[in-house]
């Protein structure tokens, strides 16, 4: 399970969305109306995006070039399981503007790009027992200011090429740009972007559709088993904790929320203070920092948010069934596990990795997928926020297995905690973690969401670089214990939905009590 939605985004000329989340809604400019740009600047938009093209295919060729002619590179089977891949090196400068905004910066030239990301600690965990505050507040940047229109802002994008968004998680609100780096593009662009994010109207027609649409959403979520599941997973191991309750909202949360609330939410959570400025692209030190000061100064004024409470563990199993006529039965099993700074991360990332987050590679999909067929798909992951973070499995079975398939899968997980794995498992894992994580800078949509992380939670400029270290020594007693320090299988929370709740065939034999079971129907 990867890290947690409303999103509202403009898909436009040239530009490729950089931000994803579970919920999203796109707008493009043709929908939004209006006249069309005037023939000369968009003739000028399409000749820059032809040139990028065209250099994008001079770079491949030069590449391809250049490793043909290069001796060192592997050539050879021999050559190539010799070779091992290197960490992602990133020069990352970094510094704070007046306002109190961090600032990220790689300055690269392999694209005539610049792409911005703005990172806010104003997920919903910050909406204070009204869910829904955050995910709408981001939903409507965008959707209009004190002098232009929804129309107005999608035309001033398009025209040049450019792309905007928004999306809101439980722990950040994210504001993203991608435009041309050329000063005659990227000046224009941003001047668009600071009017945007500085003067915010919150139309409240644009208030009264975003509503409706995510209740309609939400309404549309009670015919399918999976999203209810996801929400009384997290509802069940969180509790009373802010990331129990739902990102996007619900039916009696959304019709409360008004448009004032999201002014003061915008004005308190969006502050410069409590924003990280990641910037990747082909700009000078000085053209950056001159970006990062108009940024910041347009944002509204104020301090960085308080830190969340650490989420606590569950000491005992907890049961939640959703009775469900489905064919399948959803199960979820899982606890509070991790934070981002966990000095355990990387044991527990690498072990994951063996357990159920290697997909055909892993333990789970193995013995409950390849040898009993229980399962199409079987994974687990650990998802680490500012806060907390959940250790969770999850599948969906026949329901004739679905007793058969959550007993085995407890096992595994028991012994795999007790026992660790095998030093076999371990350096296949670490060859893929290795080899994939050498990929997670291949281009400036994978660097700025690296940058915005780093900044976020605060991790050493170098995290990438000691993270490739950490994976290459840790062991396999160092998995071991930092998954027994970690999880107790005995007190793994399990939501299940589906016409009745799998039972543990141990359990049901030995009489085992220590089991609470809520039911609830939808």
């Amino acid at each position: 399970m990867k890290t947690e939605l409303q999103a509202t985004s403009y898909k436009l000329q040239g530009a490729k969305m950089s931000a994803s989340s579970p919920r999203r809604a796109v707008f493009r400019a043709d929908s939004v109306g209006g006249a069309a740009p005037a023939l000369f600047d968009w003739l000028k938009g399409l000749r820059a995006l032809q040139l990028v093209a065209c250099s994008l295919r001079l770079l491949a060729v030069s590449a391809a070039l250049m490793l043909s002619a290069c001796t060192s590179f592997p050539t050879t089977e021999k050559q190539v399981a010799a070779s091992e891949p290197q960490a992602p090196q990133l020069d990352i400068q970094s510094w704070q503007t007046g306002q109190g905004a961090k600032v990220m910066f790689v300055q690269s030239d392999a694209l005539p790009m610049l792409d911005i990301r703005l990172v806010m600690a104003a997920g919903s965990s910050q909406d204070d027992g009204l869910p829904g505050v955050a995910s709408l507040t981001s939903a409507l940047i965008g959707q209009g200011t004190e002098a232009l229109s929804v129309d107005d802002i999608a035309r001033g994008f398009e025209d040049r090429g450019a792309s905007f968004s928004s999306s809101s998680y439980r722990d950040m609100g994210i504001i993203s740009l991608r435009t041309l780096s050329a000063a005659e593009y990227r000046q224009p662009v941003v001047a668009l972007f600071n009017q945007v994010i500085g003067s915010p109207s919150f139309p409240q027609d644009a208030l009264d559709r975003l509503r409706t649409r995510a209740m309609q959403g939400l309404r549309m979520e009670q015919q399918v088993p999976g999203p209810q599941a996801s929400k009384a997973f997290m509802a069940t191991v969180f509790a009373d904790h802010p990331y129990g309750q739902p990102s996007e909202g619900t039916l009696e949360s959304l019709p409360q929320i008004q448009r004032q609330q999201l002014v003061d939410f915008y004005d308190t959570y969006y502050a410069a203070g409590n924003t990280v400025i990641a910037m990747v692209g082909d700009l000078s030190r000085s053209e950056a920092e001159e970006i990062a000061a108009q940024i910041s100064a347009a944002l509204p004024a104020g301090a960085a948010a308080p830190a969340l409470p650490r989420a606590e563990v569950l000491s005992e199993r907890k049961r939640e069934h959703i009775d469900f006529p489905s064919a399948q039965t959803h199960i979820l099993l899982g606890n509070q596990a991790t934070w981002r700074g966990n000095p355990d991360h990387v044991a527990l990332h690498v072990g994951n990795q063996i357990l159920g987050g290697g997909g055909f590679a892993s333990i789970l999909t193995d013995e409950v997928r390849q040898q009993r067929g229980y399962v199409y798909g079987i994974g687990s992951g650990f998802s680490a926020m500012a806060a907390g973070g959940p250790f969770q499995v999850q599948f969906k079975t026949a329901n004739e297995n679905a007793d058969e398939a959550l007993t085995l899968t407890l096992d595994l997980v028991g012994k795999f905690v007790e026992e660790g794995p095998s030093q076999a498992q371990l350096e296949q894992a670490r060859a893929n973690i290795l080899g994939s994580f050498a990929l997670s800078t291949a281009d400036n949509s994978d660097i700025i969401g690296q940058l915005g992380a780093i900044g976020f939670y605060d991790l050493p400029l170098d995290y990438l670089q000691w993270f490739n270290d950490q994976v290459r020594q840790v062991t396999v007693a160092d998995i071991r214990e930092a998954f027994r320090r970690t999880l107790d299988v005995e007190d793994l929370a399990i939501v299940s939905i589906g016409p009745e709740a799998p039972q543990i065939l141990q359990d049901q034999d030995s009489g085992n009590p220590g089991e609470k079971e809520e039911r609830s129907g939808e």
